[in-house]
């Protein structure tokens, strides 16, 4: 994305804008922090309905204002983020040119003085957050008949979001490993194994999860983290 240059609009409007936002902000931009806002949803919320509510505020915002390559490095850094890794995270800011005031993804700008805001949803679980083991063990103890046995292999096209804003599509079953799937995504589009991190519901997938394991179904999007420096991963 090239040097963090300040630049200015050349609409009228625009820089008007510009102008604004930038007092708002005060040129100051401070490292991000450790604490995540705590929230508490109108109702008890699972983690499929947090993660689908995530995923429309994600699918919508660039349509708001602002860019779209903005927002998908402050999806990637949020889910890094919520994953304790905050010096990825500082990382992708940094390297998107993308200032914070407060030290916290809830409020930033880019470098033309565009604002950005994310609700507190989208960096934190509530404090109501409640499980879907418990229903799901329940349907289970009510169903007495033996299901019928599923083939060995049921393939989907999987949805893979990188964290360069570009989709994938890889063919997959729910018996697939995280470790198989990655050198599905190396092969076809040339990312070593070793830079990969994957993310699903703002947790991190080890090598050796399998894709039934983590309840996605096959409409959900997983996040795969590319990272430029493979000596500072570890999974």
């Amino acid at each position: 994305m090239g040097g963090c240059v300040g630049r200015s609009r050349t609409d009228g409007q625009g820089s008007a804008r510009s102008s604004t936002r930038s007092k708002k902000r005060g040129g100051r931009n401070e490292p991000l922090k450790k604490e995540r806002p705590k929230w508490k949803s109108e109702y008890p919320m699972t983690e499929g309905q947090l993660r689908s509510k995530r995923d429309e505020f994600w699918d919508t915002a660039p349509a708001f204002d602002g860019r779209k390559e903005i927002w998908d490095a402050l999806r990637a850094a949020a889910l890094a983020a919520e994953c304790n890794d905050l010096e990825l995270a500082q990382a992708i800011v940094d390297g998107a040119c993308i200032t914070l005031p407060h030290g916290s993804l809830t409020e930033s700008y880019d470098e033309l003085g565009n604002r950005y805001q994310l609700p507190a949803y989208t960096l934190a679980p509530p404090v109501n957050l409640i499980s879907e083991t418990s229903s799901e063990n329940k349907v289970s103890e009510s169903t007495q008949k033996p299901s019928q046995p599923t083939p060995c292999r049921q393939e989907f096209q999987l949805r893979v979001r990188l964290s360069t804003g570009k989709d994938v599509r890889l063919t997959a079953s729910m018996a697939d490993s995280i470790s198989e799937l990655k050198k599905q995504l190396e092969e076809q589009e040339d990312i070593d194994v070793i830079r990969q991190r994957w993310f699903f519901s703002g947790k991190l997938l080890t090598d050796k999860t399998r894709l039934q394991d983590t309840k996605i179904q096959k409409d959900f999007v997983v996040q795969v983290i590319v990272n430029i420096n493979p000596s500072v991963i570890t999974n």
